[in-house]
């Protein structure tokens, strides 16, 4: 480790940045099992507490955090048993005149509000299934079998803006329309209603006007699977609902008929739309069989294909045009991008990747989660290793020779290479690798250098599934930065740039620390100086605060 690394004997702050080995230090281990803090059922808010603030807030942050996880993990009896299965909580931390405030209410979803009302889980989750009511006979539970999948509505994933309003979300066609203000529950959409799609992801793409991009999988030619590329246009002076202008822009095709790959979010760049199909597959045979026979859940229904590696799809933006190119790779895990853009003729496609063919969800049982230390790590040497991967794909592989590398952007070392069967086949530049050490939930400068060449990228650090850290990352030079102190779990980094910014970094990075031992406040909300990741203020809150997983900053 080099000089400029901080020492823990002086301060509880680490500053990491290792020009050898380009690792992102993690340098605490969690034997005191803190973490477990973090999974446990809270009560929500009946009005905002204030906050004990250290520092000093810049003036310029007047807004509001708003993020969405977990916050009830069982109901009467019955437990909750995957990381995405607890009932919807909505968070938020304001910020006013130098004093901040934070608040809480669970999400009225139709999940929630029947689970507390017959004190028991009605609707089947992630990981949870929900069993028949027990007050019923044989011959009604049998019969409800043949009404249908009841899709979960549990918006535990994000909130976004579409148009003037804000919807928090997870991965089905249900979206819940709150208010940010009073983190009232407003309305449940249903996106079926609008266009032809089985769901969407929790990661759209919203453009500086408002445009709202966002990608399901849908039914297309042929009655065979296929992924609807969907748009939102902004609020136009008529006022229309921008729900009710939602159009399908581009199909993407599916590499198996009846069964989709898992799709948490997507890439777009100015010109491009681009897709990264994995080999986490969802069998919807079994879906259909599962729940109208027998009962299972949603984790039950994914299945891994061991031989289609990975296949990248690209669309033009303007016409909706997919280009038939067969870009593949190696077989990966992706939940997040991290930004994607165009340089002479290339896409470059940024990623947080998981090794190989097996779906890292199966780590993220609560069971898990919720183990002392030494079994935390035992477990996750069994997963997938994660990476931050660079892939380039050339946009033009008309006239080229096979088994070249049809890549020459000087500043990276990706390749794309054609095969005599007309396949580019894709390998990375590592951006960063560290043994169980995951870069996750990453973020960046998205206002000013999304879908651009960028510098820099901010993430959760997962020490063995466990969130332990902020990072920073210069992707250019694989420059790293760390803030790290011992027993805390901090949640996604949120970059908010200073109104006078010059440099890419001019900002702050907020995020939801829970700290759990004895002798302090349970939970703060960390500001931190975007630029070294020094500590700018904190405000500290008597109440703990469960996982969150996604948020966004509303000035």
């Amino acid at each position: 480790m080099d000089g400029r690394t901080a020492d823990f004997s002086t301060s509880l702050q680490s500053k990491c940045v290792q020009s050898e080995n380009r690792k992102m230090c993690s340098r605490i281990e969690h034997p005191a099992g803190g973490y477990k803090k973090i999974f446990e059922t809270v009560e929500e808010l009946a009005e905002p507490l204030p906050a004990v603030v250290t520092g000093v807030i810049p003036p310029w942050l007047k807004g509001s955090l708003l993020r969405l996880g977990p916050g009830l993990f069982e109901i009467g009896e019955e437990q909750f048993y995957h990381l995405f299965d607890g009932q919807a909580l909505f968070h938020k931390f304001d910020f006013k005149n130098g004093a901040v405030t934070y608040h809480r209410k669970f999400v009225r979803t139709d999940a929630y509000v029947r689970a507390m009302t017959e004190n028991r889980i009605v609707i089947t989750e992630f990981g949870t299934f929900a069993f028949p009511d027990p007050c019923k006979n044989i011959f009604s539970r049998f019969f409800s079998y043949f009404k249908g999948v009841e899709v979960t509505d549990n918006a535990l994933v994000n909130v976004y803006p579409v148009g003037e309003d804000f919807y928090a979300c997870t991965e089905t066609n249900y979206i819940t329309k709150v208010n940010p203000e009073t983190l009232e529950t407003i309305s449940k959409v249903d996106l079926c209603n609008y266009v032809s799609i089985n769901g969407v992801t929790a990661h759209p793409h919203i453009e500086n006007d408002g445009t709202v991009y966002n990608i399901g999988n849908c039914f297309g030619k042929g009655c065979s699977i296929a992924y609807n590329l969907v748009k939102i246009p902004p609020t136009q002076k008529d006022k229309v609902d921008p729900l009710e202008r939602m159009k399908v822009v581009v199909q993407f095709p599916c590499s198996d008929r009846f069964k989709p790959s898992y799709v948490h979010s997507f890439g777009m760049s100015e010109n491009y739309f681009v897709l990264v199909e994995t080999p986490v597959k969802i069998n919807l045979l079994k879906f259909l069989s599962a729940w109208s026979i027998r009962g299972a859940n949603y984790m039950d229904c994914f299945e891994s294909n061991e031989t289609m590696g990975t296949w990248f799809h690209i669309a033009t933006k303007k016409t909706g045009e997919y280009q038939n190119i067969k870009f593949r790779t190696s077989a990966i895990n992706v939940f997040h991008h991290i930004n994607t853009y165009e340089e002479d003729g290339f896409l470059v496609v940024d990623l947080c990747t998981w090794k190989g063919f097996e779906f890292v969800y199966n780590y993220l049982y609560l069971a898990n989660l919720k183990e002392n230390w030494d079994e935390v790590k035992k477990n996750a040497m069994m997963a997938p290793q994660p990476e931050v991967r660079r892939y380039v794909l050339p946009l033009d592989v008309d006239r080229v020779e096979q088994g070249k590398n049809l890549i020459c952007l000087p500043y990276t070392t990706a390749t794309a290479t054609m095969w005599a069967d007309g396949t580019v086949w894709l390998e990375p530049e590592v951006l960063f690798s560290g043994p169980r050490q995951a870069f996750e939930f990453p973020q960046i400068n998205y206002k000013k250098f999304s879908m651009k060449n960028y510098t820099y990228a901010y993430a959760l650090g997962l020490n063995h599934f466990i969130p332990d850290r902020i990072c920073k990352l210069n992707v250019k030079t694989k420059e790293t930065w760390v803030w790290q102190e011992p027993d805390s779990y901090p949640s996604e980094p949120i970059f908010v740039a200073s109104p006078d910014a010059v440099d890419e970094d001019d900002g702050v990075i907020l995020t939801v620390v829970v700290t759990p031992g004895a002798g302090q406040r349970p939970a703060y909300l960390l500001i931190l100086n975007a630029k070294d990741l020094t500590e700018v203020a904190r405000a500290e809150v008597e109440t703990i605060i469960p996982v969150t997983f996604h948020g966004m900053y509303k000035p």
